[in-house]
């Protein structure tokens, strides 16, 4: 039986209309073979012009459209999507399925999701204006031959079943608005060139500039950018220049790091100290709070999740948590024999981990009160010399037996491994949880990603390191940059993409053995050193004096 239902006139389907988007039609035909356009000859005429009609459309430039759709004799839509278009305003169903059971070009998939909107779209109309005998005799009759898919077709029939109806037929402006909805669906889903993909010229266009961003070696901000001209940063995007040195250690400075707010910066020492420096908003620092409990050098120290609380680790010495407002200690985790290398919090701020170096011990979490949850030791856990938790709290990430990296999945306990072939100092892991670095005493630093799908990792050279702890982190816009501290007193920054370090920061006079990037600042690093300071860097200014020396005493 033929399909019948009330007729929606619009504009689109005018006499006028349909002669315009004939002859647009057949210009566009005889267009396909002109001159491409382009100096290198590899954009199609015809197609540039869709998009541009397209994008001035979804800018609410309609007008404009219209005219340039006129003066080139180039239809936005294509020959195909008008007709389907004028199949299902006018209400031709039948004519609108069998064009689409029959048109070429488009996949199994694809078709079949085609006509699932459109006969749904149709039933959906047949209920609301009470002809169910018409709905069930379609469902019954026709969705057989339309080689659909059985779940397609109960879902079909779960939509009659379900769908909620008032009483009485739509308003016609309803109808014709719930017919254009459906257009945009199918104009969506149908591939080109039937249809154009969405914002087709503007994903061209971001296309082209996340390129260039990603081949930019300095570039280090978010936002727009201008499209007038290629884009390329200077070198003043990236921390290149001391603005700051900060000599309140009284020894050699093991560690920093940076706040999750970036508005602190946490330092500890050999000088059996840590401090807790506090960023203002013009960008100086300045002494929070002096962490002076340990009794021992204090090796490493890790923020939590929420900023509020400050765990410190003490070379051969428990574990202590440090209140990050008041500056006092809440509590110690551990014990005197409870050799700690290295600690870290899950994303709830309410448990943290801590590794030791005594195989015996292995790896410990904890919550804030001081009760073992967990507990990771014996034969397939031997000395831990560093250890991360991804930013999920999916995966805890361990550098054991010195050159294994042991990759766990707290929530499956499915684990993988990473064997390298020289020691590894430390690892550090990118703001997002998908990679992480470990610095070897090769000198060289390699990137790795989390799910271990990568078989060789990214690797970084050009820094010194061969007997001491550096420890290098990501940084910067997306974490786009690797810092590293080195031997021969310098920093040096990469980008990710890149293995050659882009910028060798020159100040410290001793080894560099830390650095930390500025979690909300992408343009402020700092950087610690055996030389007893901390140095923070900023982009280059035009004035030297800009530099300040913050010295306090505790």
């Amino acid at each position: 039986m033929g399909i019948r239902i009330l007729e929606c006139k619009t504009k689109e389907n005018s006499p006028k209309r349909r002669k315009v988007c004939k002859n647009s039609m057949v210009m566009e035909s005889n267009d396909s073979g002109s001159t491409p356009l382009g100096p290198k000859g590899l954009i199609r005429k015809h197609e540039f012009v869709r998009i541009i009609i397209q994008c001035l459309l979804s800018l609410g430039f309609a007008k404009s459209a219209s005219c340039l759709e006129l003066e080139s004799g180039i239809s936005y839509k294509s020959k195909e999507f008008e007709l389907i278009e004028s199949e299902i305003l006018n209400s031709k169903w039948d004519e609108c399925i069998k064009f689409l059971s029959g048109v070429k070009g488009l996949s199994d998939e694809i078709r079949s999701s085609a006509l699932f909107l459109v006969i749904k779209h149709y039933l959906k109309e047949c209920m609301s204006r009470g002809d169910d005998s018409a709905a069930l005799d379609f469902l019954q009759k026709r969705v057989s031959d339309l080689k659909m898919g059985t779940e397609k077709v109960h879902n079909l029939a779960f939509d009659m079943i379900s769908t909620n109806v008032t009483g009485g037929s739509e308003a016609n402006d309803n109808v014709c608005e719930s017919r254009k909805r459906l257009l945009d669906e199918l104009e969506n889903l149908l591939p080109s060139p039937i249809a154009l993909p969405e914002r087709r010229l503007e994903h061209l266009v971001e296309t082209n500039i996340a390129s260039q961003i990603d081949s930019c070696l300095y570039h280090n901000f978010s936002g727009a950018v201008s499209i007038y001209e290629d884009h390329c940063c200077g070198r003043d995007q990236i921390p290149t220049e001391t603005l700051q040195i900060l000599t309140a250690h009284k020894n050699e400075v093991w560690f920093v790091q940076f706040s999750y707010n970036g508005q602190y910066l946490a330092s500890s020492s050999s000088d059996c100290t840590a401090i807790i420096w506090k960023v203002a908003d013009d960008g100086k620092f300045s002494v929070k709070h002096a962490l002076q409990s340990h009794q021992k050098a204090v090796s490493f120290v890790a923020w939590s999740p929420d900023d509020t609380m400050l765990l410190t680790c003490g070379n051969v010495e428990v574990v202590k948590l440090w209140d990050v407002e008041t500056g006092t200690c809440k509590r110690s985790f551990g014990d005197p024999g409870f050799i700690v290398s290295s600690c870290a919090w899950f994303p709830d701020s309410k448990r943290l981990v801590c590794g030791s170096s005594d195989p015996e011990k292995g790896i410990c979490m904890w919550d804030c009160e001081g009760n073992e949850l967990r507990v990771w030791r014996g034969a397939r856990m031997p000395k831990v010399l560093d250890l991360a938790v991804t930013s999920d709290g999916d995966h805890l990430i361990s550098v054991f037996s010195d050159k294994d990296i042991r990759i766990l999945n707290v929530v499956t306990s499915s684990e993988h491994v990473i064997s390298e072939e020289h020691p590894i100092t430390s690892l550090s892991v990118s703001a997002d949880g998908k990679f992480f670095i470990v610095n070897l005493n090769s000198q060289e630093i390699h990137l790795w990603d989390v799910d271990g799908k990568w078989k060789k990792p990214l690797k970084y050279t050009g820094h010194s390191q061969n007997k001491y702890v550096i420890r290098s982190c990501f940084g910067g816009f997306n974490s786009s940059f690797i810092a590293s501290g080195s031997e021969n007193s310098e920093v040096y920054i990469w980008k990710r993409q890149k293995s050659e370090p882009i910028a060798i920061l020159s100040g410290h006079s001793m080894t560099v053995n830390s650095v930390s990037w500025n979690p909300r600042n992408p343009h402020m690093l700092a950087s610690a050193s055996d030389d007893h300071t901390i140095r923070v860097w900023g982009p280059t200014k035009s004035k030297a004096d800009d530099r300040v020396l913050v010295k306090e005493s505790f």
